[in-house]
């Protein structure tokens, strides 16, 4: 058996179900397995090309898990996009992308795009156990698509990291492979485990952190179409999960909501914390409210996801920390000498190694020599390595705010903020000065009535008087991305206006 992505359905017992959809239908591993290849053969049969990238934008659902792993099988590269993106986002993407070919559902905006620059467009449709896929352009011929090997690539990403232009970021099956393999051994997970599936599959969180994972465990993912909050323990309940994964505004709603939502006392087997930094104060209530170990991880797209996490009890949990690393080398280089690693808990730039990590940037030279030094992949992340092995980020390079010649830590200011028992969240930010160059400002959602100088005096029992934002914007919401992340320059621009 070739060592490739869609193999990882092998590991379900066919009568097992692999997919849940709630209100709908559930699906075996006999099940998927036919469907996939079902699929597979008549995307072949429509022409697509060698590894050329198939765009696919759906919603979470069973459509897109069958046409992902469909996609992967042909020797094509799947590229999910985000379908609420806006039309000059979708243009930007069609452009960097160049598919073969385009699937989606009837009626989607992306297909009067498509149309205009020429690309092939199929919608699909899973209903009454089967899968069938309209192919709105004929002009393919059939040809013949070889059969891809763990060297081939089978994903096709992109960054959302601090540059204003997103990274094409090529995976390959043995990435992907590597990578699940990783996180099955750090959360031990099995066919007994179901897993709540509540971030978008069209990010490597959601796709690879969670739903590919559980699938290549041999165990079952529940996908609604949404995260909602009132829907969320409900489902919980009906259908046994033992797990979820999300960013940490959607542990925090969840908190927020569970007395009112009657949430359980004790719930999932574990709980898991990606894509953003978990205040520690969040992390104990979550643990203390839901009866499970949190386990906050660290991931990113060029590594195809997870690189360290905190491990299962009866290991230490380190609030505040990121684990350690999980199947993947991890080191911290000096940021004045490249090249050099430093010592145990000196702050550097975090640096990776790993059969997961991709090898390159789609069509970016710049960007791949910038960030391979010496065989190691620079992650843009500073942070230090404990004397226990536990890796602690202390913010993006690129977010420090330099109060005149004063590096600060946002991550470090905005647990501090988020200890203030009125602040529900907390996000802290560089706003120019003519003084300093930089003074450190903070955008709260807060739960009751504080002042900003309330705020301030809190923080000066915590942190030095340099770090103490300047000036506190209160928000009822703050900006996120589709994926429910908080990104500062977002934040920043939003209160800069």
């Amino acid at each position: 058996m070739k060592n490739i992505l869609p193999n990882i359905l092998e590991s379900g017992k066919d009568s097992d179900t692999a997919i849940s959809i709630p209100n709908k239908e559930k699906i075996s591993y006999k099940k998927l397995k036919i469907l996939v290849d079902e699929l597979s053969k008549k995307i072949t049969s429509f022409g697509t090309q060698n590894e050329k990238p198939i765009i696919i934008v759906l919603k979470n659902n069973a459509e897109f898990m069958i046409s992902f792993l469909a996609v992967t099988k042909t020797n094509s590269i799947a590229a999910p996009l985000n379908p609420d993106f806006t039309e000059e986002e979708f243009n930007f993407y069609l452009d960097d992308i160049n598919p073969s070919l385009i699937i989606t559902t009837d009626g989607h905006p992306v297909i009067s795009q498509a149309n205009a620059k020429g690309v092939p467009v199929s919608t699909v449709f899973f209903e009454n156990g089967s899968i069938d896929i309209d192919f709105q352009s004929e002009e393919y011929a059939e040809k013949d698509v070889s059969e891809p090997t763990e060297n081939n690539s089978c994903l096709f990403l992109h960054t959302s990291g601090t540059t204003s232009r997103p990274k094409g970021v090529p995976l390959k099956h043995k990435n992907l492979l590597k990578s699940l393999d990783n996180i099955i051994t750090t959360y031990n997970l099995s066919g007994e485990d179901i897993a709540l599936v509540v971030m978008p599959l069209f990010h490597v969180h959601g796709l690879i952190g969670v739903a590919l994972s559980t699938l290549a465990s041999g165990g079952q993912i529940v996908i609604p179409e949404k995260f909602s909050a009132s829907n969320f323990w409900g489902l919980q309940k009906e259908y046994n999960a033992t797990w979820y994964s999300a960013v940490p505004t959607i542990h925090q709603i969840l908190l927020i909501r569970a007395d009112q939502d009657q949430a359980p006392k004790k719930s999932f087997r574990f709980i898991r914390s990606c894509s953003a930094a978990l205040a520690p104060s969040v992390l104990v209530d979550l643990e203390k409210r839901f009866g499970a170990p949190v386990l906050e991880a660290y991931g990113m797209t060029e590594a195809s996801h997870q690189m360290s996490s905190n491990p299962m009890p009866p290991e230490e949990r380190k609030a505040g920390s990121v684990g350690k690393p999980t199947g993947v080398e991890i080191n911290i280089m000096s940021m004045e000498s490249m090249g050099n690693m430093l010592e145990t808990n000196k702050i550097g730039e975090v640096v990776i190694k790993g059969e997961n990590v991709t090898s390159g940037y789609h069509n970016n030279d710049d960007a791949n020599k910038d960030s391979y030094v010496s065989g190691w992949f620079r992650t843009g992340d500073q942070g230090f390595i404990d004397e226990d092995g536990y890796l602690n980020l202390t913010g993006r390079i690129k977010e420090l705010i330099n109060r005149g010649g004063e590096k600060i830590s946002p991550l470090e200011v905005d647990a501090v903020l988020l200890n203030h028992p009125s602040v529900n969240e907390a996000v802290c930010f560089a706003f120019p000065d003519e003084k300093y160059g930089e003074v450190v400002h903070a955008a709260l959602v807060i739960n009751s009535e504080v002042t900003e100088k309330e705020i301030q005096e809190f923080c000066s029992n915590s942190i030095a008087s340099f770090k103490i934002p300047e000036k506190i914007h209160f928000a009822e919401e703050l900006p996120r991305t589709a994926t429910g992340k908080i990104q500062r320059r977002n934040v920043a621009k939003h209160f800069a206006e």
